[in-house]
This record gives structure tokens, C-alpha cells and sequence, in this order.
């Protein structure tokens, strides 16, 4: 018999030691991450502050002012006293595809009710989105936002984006993502009342 005891696992230098596994938490990481994502859609559609600028249906909507895709001068001021969709859109934009046709049938069926369309061109370069309204019957006005300041004092979470804005230049309503018939038809009702 030896008097030596066995060696502390603990101590033992280069040699495998049990240890106990970490508990994984991937379902709390996720639930915290979409639990984070829900409360920025949240504060976004209310109209909660982020950063300077405040987007709040309810409220006048920020001006928008720059050069159109045909390089004419735009101020979002000149088409007061009509039912505005202000549409932020790019050709890198998929769903942009399926909702640009969708508008350009919309501005023809309620031209009589004064319906303007504004676009707004986000993160694509200028040239493909000539290309795209053309294709795809993008008629209407579309603003170029280079440096994206009108997409942040919009707070735009992705493309399509829609805001739908009353006669008197008031925003009734948001669309995050693609519109679809209905939901135009929906949102539509309610700007295009008054005077």
C-alpha cells in the first residue's frame, strides 16, 4: 500500500477535469431579443420619441423637402389640403415589387379624391430606382434621401413603409411592410375625408 493519496482532480495540469455543462438559455435570449424588437415597433407606431425628431399619429407629420428621382425640387408643404401616402421604398426591396403596381392602381382609382403618392427612395442608388418605378408604374413623385435623414425622422424599420396623411397634413395612420388592397382601402378612409 502506498501512503500517498491520489492526486487533486482539481489540481491535475493537462488532464481532463468533469465539469459541469453551463446551462444553456437560448429560449430567454430570444424571448428578450423579440421582446426588445416589439417595444421599438411599439414606439415607433405611437410615435414615441427616438432621438430628436417625433413621428405620432395624431400629429402633423415632419416636412420633407430634396430632389425628386427626375431632379425637380420637392417640398411636401405644396400637396397640403390633399390625402398623402408617403411611401418609402428602394429596387434592392422585394415586397416593393408586388406593392408599387398595387399603388399605381390606387393613385388612378382615387385621383378624384385628390390622392397624392410621395416616395420616398431609401438606401438604393438613384439610377436602379428610375428603372424600377418605371417598370414597375411608379408615376408619382419620389424623393431622394442620400444621407437617410428623412428615413430617420421617420423612423423607418424596413421597407415598405407607408404613412398615411389627412388633408390637413396629419398623420392617421402607419403600414410596416407591404400594403395590400385592403389595407389601402382601410387606411385610405381615413385620410380622405374633409375638406
Amino acid at each position: 500500500m502506498s501512503d500517498q493519496l491520489p492526486p487533486d482532480p482539481g489540481r491535475l495540469v493537462g488532464s481532463a477535469v468533469a465539469r459541469r455543462p453551463t446551462p444553456a438559455r437560448p429560449i430567454a435570449f430570444l424571448l428578450a431579443i423579440a421582446a426588445a424588437v416589439a417595444l421599438v415597433v411599439v414606439l415607433v407606431v405611437r410615435g414615441a420619441p427616438v432621438g430628436q425628431a417625433q413621428v405620432s399619429t395624431g400629429q402633423p407629420v415632419p416636412t420633407i423637402t430634396g430632389t425628386t428621382l427626375d431632379g425637380q425640387a420637392f417640398d411636401l408643404a405644396a400637396v397640403r389640403g390633399k390625402p398623402v401616402v408617403i411611401n418609402f421604398w428602394g429596387p434592392s426591396c422585394v415586397p416593393c415589387r408586388e406593392e408599387m403596381p398595387l399603388l399605381a392602381t390606387k393613385a388612378g382609382q382615387h385621383a378624384a379624391e385628390g390622392l397624392v403618392i410621395v416616395g420616398v427612395l431609401t438606401d438604393d442608388p438613384v439610377e436602379p430606382a428610375r428603372a424600377f418605378a418605371a417598370q414597375y408604374g411608379g408615376t408619382w413623385q419620389t424623393v431622394i434621401d442620400p444621407n437617410a435623414v428623412i428615413k430617420k425622422t421617420y423612423h423607418i424599420i424596413g421597407r415598405p413603409q407607408s404613412y398615411f396623411v389627412d388633408r390637413s397634413g396629419i398623420l392617421r395612420s402607419v403600414q410596416i411592410g407591404y400594403l395590400t388592397d385592403a389595407d389601402f382601402e382601410r387606411q385610405f378612409a381615413l385620410i380622405a375625408g374633409g375638406g
